[in-house]
């Protein structure tokens, strides 16, 4: 019998030790040749997945990202080992949107486990312009008829009027979200006690259920900015997912509550931006590691 029991607890140990022997030899990454364009520059977004021989995996589902546009995506080369796989691929694209973007984490899923890249920012403004070139025309000034002006001078005002209205519109709706967004920051109750029972309302929701996987992602990651931003009174709502993580990353959480609260930052990225849809243990997992963080943080900074 002892034998036995011995044999049970040798498997399960070996069985451990291969998991996580083969987490580590897994490695995902994405990275770009420049952070900073002006529109309609060309950017290079680099992916590399090395995993062990024997063992095959589904390239990463890519079909869109954000605020930038696909120009060329190149083959897959491979590089092989006695032991390693590895596999590049670039991919061009650009953007045309002026502002700070950013390429969301990546998902790569492995045997039943997801592996994430680092979420990118890239800056796109426009060129530069320099007032001491010499202007080129490229024809001679053409006479407009009065009739074509007049035209001109109706449209301009049909635009204007447009433009009045929709700036109208825009300003009334950021007035009511930041009223709201006060309203909440304000509440009565605890930053921590307000957070869980945030995170209990979200989870009576069912919102995966019911196909609103974005919307339930959504939810966690705003729970744990506003419980940061009214704990800690540090600026989050506005703040992507990778400043929150280094905000963070001096407060005391362990590394493995750390790279917890860190993977599922960068999941509700993937999910909000890349259209990733992740599985039922993937939802209850990243709902566990919200919470455990924001229990963690309480107990920190209490």
């Amino acid at each position: 019998m002892t034998k036995r029991i011995l044999h049970i607890v040798c498997l399960v140990a070996f069985s451990c030790f291969f998991q996580i022997s083969f987490s580590q030899s897994v490695y995902v990454s994405a990275s770009v040749d420049k952070d900073k364009i002006v529109i309609g520059e060309p950017i290079h977004l680099r992916l590399e997945l090395s995993l062990p021989v024997g063992t095959n995996a589904k390239w990463f589902a890519l079909d869109s990202i954000p605020h930038f546009e696909f120009i060329e995506q190149g083959k897959i080369d491979t590089v092989s080992t006695r032991t390693l796989h590895t596999y590049n691929q670039v991919i061009t694209i650009t953007g045309f949107d002026s502002g700070r973007w950013i390429i969301p984490a990546i998902p790569l899923d492995l045997n039943g486990r997801s592996y994430l890249t680092d979420s990118i920012p890239v800056s796109v403004a426009f060129s530069n312009f320099d007032a001491s070139q010499d202007y080129h025309d490229i024809k001679d000034i053409l006479a407009v008829e009065k009739s074509s002006l007049n035209y001109i001078n109706w449209v301009i005002a049909v635009i204007t009027l447009l433009s009045l209205m929709a700036l109208i519109y825009f300003l009334r709706k950021k007035k009511q979200k930041t009223g709201a967004t006060v309203m909440r920051t304000t509440s009565k109750l605890s930053p921590y006690d307000e957070a869980v029972s945030l995170l209990q309302e979200l989870k009576s929701r069912r919102l995966p259920e019911n196909g609103q996987t974005k919307l339930y992602y959504s939810g966690l990651s705003d729970i744990l900015r506003l419980f940061i931003s009214r704990k800690l009174s540090l600026a989050t709502m506005q703040k992507t997912s990778e400043e929150i993580i280094l905000q963070v990353k001096d407060l005391g959480l362990s590394n493995d509550a750390f790279i917890s609260m860190a993977q599922t930052l960068r999941m509700t990225d993937a999910v909000k931006f890349a259209k990733y849809i992740p599985g039922n243990e993937h939802n209850e997992e990243s709902f566990k590691n919200i919470k455990a963080s924001i229990e963690l943080l309480n107990k920190l900074m209490t």
